[in-house]
């Protein structure tokens, strides 16, 4: 059977291409899910069927919200490198910003700031939301650097997604 392509934008900046999920993408993604680093995005134990359907859970936002999220690309060497973008399960009491940089040597260039940032411009300015939270860990200290970078500011009042200790983060239209 093939693939079905989905409708999605195509952002870029000037080292990345964002996109929407391929089947190509899946081996980066159980990848990284099989290491440490991706222990805040997934649960404690993932084997590669919860892996799949995790991916297929990314995939099948854009079809079912008409967003989602986007798979990072290097554009000077085409491989994903992570993944960045709106995201909203049904059971969530709001739309996040979320992100993951798969491999870690593209860790510490910027390159998830990067990628949130023009993120963030599409949702503000495309999707017409006015403000975004990003659900964070509280020992996920990168993410709350980042999230900080990106002007986000901590919402005391707004409630998690879930009973796991969890930061939440608000970005708005500036």
């Amino acid at each position: 059977m093939e693939s079905v392509h989905l409708t999605a934008p195509v952002l870029e900046t000037d080292r990345l291409i964002l996109r929407a999920p391929q089947m190509s993408d899946f081996d980066g993604f159980w990848s990284f899910m099989q290491t440490g680093r991706s222990k805040y995005v997934r649960p404690p134990e993932i084997d590669k069927t919860l892996a799949w359907r995790a991916f297929a859970h990314v995939t099948g936002m854009w079809v079912l919200r008409g967003y989602g999220t986007f798979i990072i690309e290097e554009r000077s060497s085409g491989e994903p490198v992570g993944m960045t973008g709106p995201w909203h399960p049904i059971y969530w009491p709001e739309r996040e910003i979320g992100w993951a940089v798969w491999r870690e040597s593209a860790e510490g260039e910027g390159i998830a700031f990067e990628a949130a940032g023009a993120t963030l411009d599409y949702v503000f300015s495309h999707l017409k939301w006015d403000t975004a939270t990003s659900y964070i860990h509280p020992d996920n200290t990168r993410s709350i650097a980042l999230a900080e970078r990106l002007n986000a500011v901590v919402d005391k009042a707004a409630t998690p997604p879930d009973d796991e200790p969890t930061i939440v983060y608000r970005h708005s239209v500036s």
